[in-house]
C-alpha cells in the first residue's frame, strides 16, 4: 500500500521510468526511429508543462531555475541524446520526490507535534461517583469544569487539574524533556502530555482552543507557513547562475564546433542546492529547535537569531525564577504586621503582578483570611488600589505609593530582593519584602552569549533601580535600565545598537517590546499568551538555556544552508568546466547531476544535528511546573 501511495503521489516519476525502459528496449530491438519519436513526444510534453509553470511563477514575481532544465532537455533532444533527455526528466521529477522526503525528514519534530494534537476526550457522566462511565466527545467541545478520564498512555486533551492522588506524565512532545514528570492532586496537567501506566481523573481548566498544546500547534503552523529567507535568496541566485551556465555551455559549443557539447554542459547545471537544499536546512533547524523545546516562527527568524549582536532581558520571571516568597514584613509605626499583610494580600487579589502571588501565598500560609473589596483597580506596572472595609489600600512601587502617601520611606534592597510598598488611607503603612532569586542558569547563559559574539547585553525592567542592579550584578549584566514603562522599553529596544537585537521576556507588558525587537523570545512556560503571540520564538521549558540553544541552532542552520548552496554551485561549475572537454557524456552528466543534488541535500540535513551549547542541563525536569502560557503575569 505504501508503494501504491508513492506511485500516486509522484506519477511523473514512474511514468518517466516506464518510458525510459520502453525507449531502451526499442533501441536495442533496432527501432531507433520509434524510440526517438516516443522520447520527443514525452519530453516535449514535459517541457510544455514546465514552461506553463515557469510563466505562472514569473507572473508572481518569482524567477525560477527550471529554465536550465528546460534548455537542457531541448538541447539533448536537438542533438539526438534521447536517453539523456529522459534521464533529465527523471532527475527533475525525482527531485520533487527527494525534496518531499528531505522536507518530511527535516520537519519530523514539527509534524509530530501536529499529529499528536488531542482529538477525543472521555467526559465522565457521573463525576461525583466512583463510576468510570464516560461519554466520548470532541476535544474542542470540552467545557471548563468537565471531569475527564485519561486512560493509560492516552494524550491529555485539554489543560486540566489533576484530581487523582498522583500520576506520571510524558511531556517530551512539549518540552523535549525525555524523563516523565510526576504530578500530584491539584497540580496542573498540560494538554499534549501522555499519561503513564494508570488511569487518572482530571478537571478541565481551559477549553481546547486556550490550552497549551493548541497554542503550540498554532505556533508550529506559523513556522511551517513562513518562507525561509534563503529561499528568496535562491531567486537572486537564479539569474546569475543561469547566465554563467549558459555562457559556459555556449563557449563549449563555440570552441568545439559541436552542439552536443552544449547539451553535455547544461545537464550538469544543477539548481537543486538552491531550490531544495537551503529550504531543507531551514526546516531542519526549525525541527531541531522544536525538539529542544523552542518553537521558532519561520526560517526568517532562524536567520535573525544567527546574526544577533545585542541581547536585552526582562527581569522578573526571565532572569529570575518569577516566584518571589515573602521574607520580611516591615510595618510603619502604628501598624501591626499581620494586619498589614492581611490588607495587602486582600488588595493583591485584584492584581496579576508576580509579587501579588507571593503576597497572597504568604497570607494563606499564615492562615490569614482574605477580605473582599468593595472596589478595586490595577494600574498597570505600578500597583493596585482597593477599598476594603471602608479603608483605601494601595500596594505597589515606591514612586506610585509615594504619589498617594507623601510620607512613604524607601528602604534599601539587597541582592535578589523585591519590595511591595503599602499605604492605608493616604498614610505609609510599611513594606513587604520578597525574595526572587536569579535563575541558576542565568549567569551561564549571559556569559555564553557574550563569548559567542553578542556585543551588548542589557536589562530592561520596570522594577526599582536597587532591585534591578542587584539581580543584574548576580547574573553578569552591567547595562541596566530600570523603572521603565512599556512604551519606554519599546523605545529603548529600538535605540540599542548594534543590531539585530534579541529581547527575552515573559509577561503581558513585555508583548510590545517583544514585537518591536528584531527577535522577540517569550518564556512560554510561565509567560502570557500575549507574549507568546507577539514573540518570534517561544521557549517551552522554564529555563533560559533555550535562549542560548535558539541562537546556537540559528547560527548552525544558517551556516549549513549557505554551505550547501556554495558546495552545489562549486561542484556544478567545476563539472560544467570539465564537461566542456567532452569527457562527460550527456547521460553520465545527468546521473552525476543527481549525485550532486543528493550530496547537497544530505549535507543540508545536517541542520537536524549540530554542536551543543556546552551549557549544563537542569538537574531535574522543571518545565511547566507552575503555569502555562495561558496564565497572565505582569512582570516588572
Amino acid at each position: 500500500m505504501r508503494f501504491l501511495r508513492w506511485l500516486m503521489r509522484y506519477p511523473v516519476v514512474w511514468l518517466t521510468v516506464v518510458v525510459l525502459v520502453g525507449v531502451l528496449i526499442l533501441e536495442s530491438a533496432g527501432a531507433g526511429a520509434t524510440a526517438a519519436g516516443v522520447a520527443v513526444v514525452y519530453v516535449g510534453g514535459v517541457i510544455a508543462w514546465t514552461l506553463v509553470g515557469m510563466i505562472r511563477d514569473v507572473l508572481r514575481g518569482h524567477i525560477g531555475l527550471d529554465i536550465l532544465a528546460v534548455v537542457a532537455m531541448v538541447a539533448t533532444l536537438a542533438v539526438g541524446e534521447y536517453v539523456a533527455s529522459l534521464v533529465i526528466v527523471l532527475m527533475l521529477s525525482g527531485g520533487e520526490a527527494l525534496e518531499d522526503y528531505a522536507s518530511r525528514r527535516a520537519k519530523r519534530e514539527l509534524t509530530a507535534l501536529l499529529d499528536r494534537s488531542p482529538r477525543i476526550a472521555h467526559v465522565l457522566v457521573h463525576p461525583r461517583s466512583d463510576s468510570d462511565e464516560v461519554q466520548d466527545t470532541d476535544a474542542d467541545d470540552v467545557r471548563v469544569g468537565d471531569v475527564l478520564l485519561v486512560r493509560p498512555a492516552e494524550i491529555v486533551p485539554v489543560d486540566a487539574e489533576l484530581l487523582s492522588a498522583d500520576a506520571s506524565f510524558d511531556e517530551s512532545s512539549l518540552t523535549g524533556e525525555s524523563l516523565p514528570v510526576d504530578r500530584r492532586a491539584g497540580d496542573e496537567v498540560l494538554s499534549g502530555s501522555v499519561n503513564g501506566a494508570r488511569a487518572v481523573r482530571v478537571r478541565a481548566v481551559r477549553r481546547s482552543a486556550d490550552s497549551q498544546y493548541q497554542q503550540i500547534v498554532e505556533l508550529v503552523k506559523q513556522a511551517q507557513e513562513e518562507r525561509a529567507p534563503t529561499v528568496r535568496l535562491a531567486d537572486r541566485f537564479a539569474i546569475p547562475f543561469t547566465a554563467v551556465s549558459l555562457v559556459i555551455a555556449g563557449a563549449a559549443w563555440g570552441l568545439s564546433g559541436d552542439p552536443t557539447r552544449f547539451a553535455e554542459v547544461l545537464v550538469l547545471a544543477t539548481p537543486c542546492p538552491l531550490l531544495i537544499a537551503a529550504p531543507v536546512a531551514f526546516l531542519g533547524g526549525l525541527s531541531r529547535a522544536a525538539k529542544a523545546g523552542v518553537i521558532v516562527k519561520g526560517g526568517a527568524v532562524i536567520e535573525q537569531l544567527a546574526r544577533i549582536r545585542s541581547a536585552t532581558f526582562d527581569k522578573t520571571g526571565t532572569l529570575t525564577e518569577g516566584r518571589p516568597d515573602l521574607v520580611a514584613i516591615e510595618p510603619a509605626e502604628g501598624f501591626a504586621p499581620d494586619e498589614l499583610l492581611a490588607l495587602a494580600a486582600s488588595a493583591e487579589q485584584y492584581s496579576s503582578h508576580v509579587l501579588a502571588d507571593g503576597i497572597r501565598r504568604a497570607a494563606s500560609g499564615r492562615g490569614i483570611p482574605l477580605r473582599t473589596a468593595s472596589q478595586a483597580q490595577e494600574v498597570a506596572t505600578n500597583g493596585v488600589t482597593a477599598v476594603i472595609d471602608g479603608r483605601t489600600i494601595v500596594v505597589g512601587k515606591p514612586a506610585y505609593v509615594a504619589s498617594l502617601a507623601p510620607d512613604t520611606v524607601r528602604r534599601s534592597i539587597e541582592s535578589g530582593e523585591a519590595a511591595a510598598y503599602v499605604a492605608i488611607d493616604g498614610r505609609f503603612a510599611g513594606v513587604l519584602v520578597l525574595a526572587d532569586d536569579p535563575r541558576p542558569e542565568a549567569r551561564a547563559v549571559v556569559a555564553w552569549l557574550r563569548d559567542h559574539g553578542v556585543e551588548r547585553i542589557a536589562m530592561l525592567t520596570g522594577d526599582t533601580r536597587g532591585t534591578a542592579d542587584a539581580v543584574a550584578g548576580a547574573v553578569g549584566i552591567t547595562d541596566v535600565y530600570a523603572e521603565l514603562l512599556p512604551p519606554e522599553k519599546v523605545h529603548l529596544a529600538g535605540q540599542i545598537r548594534p543590531r539585530p537585537v534579541l529581547m527575552v521576556g515573559d509577561g503581558v507588558n513585555d508583548a510590545p517590546v517583544l514585537a518591536a525587537a528584531d527577535v522577540g523570545v517569550a518564556m512560554g512556560a510561565k509567560g502570557s499568551t500575549a507574549a507568546g503571540e507577539a514573540a518570534d520564538a517561544v521557549v517551552l521549558k522554564d529555563s533560559l538555556l533555550g535562549v542560548a540553544e535558539a541562537v546556537s541552532i540559528g547560527r548552525h542552520t544558517l551556516r549549513i544552508a549557505y554551505t550547501a548552496i556554495w558546495i552545489g554551485i562549486a561542484l556544478s561549475i567545476g563539472l560544467m568546466l570539465i564537461a566542456t572537454t567532452g569527457v562527460i557524456p550527456a547521460v553520465a552528466g545527468a546521473l552525476i547531476q543527481e549525485a550532486v543534488d543528493l550530496a547537497t541535500i544530505l549535507y543540508a540535513l545536517r541542520a537536524l544535528t549540530g554542536p551543543a551549547t556546552g551549557l549544563p542541563r537542569p538537574a531535574e525536569p522543571q518545565a511547566f511546573a507552575t503555569g502555562t502560557m495561558s496564565s497572565v503575569t505582569h512582570s516588572d
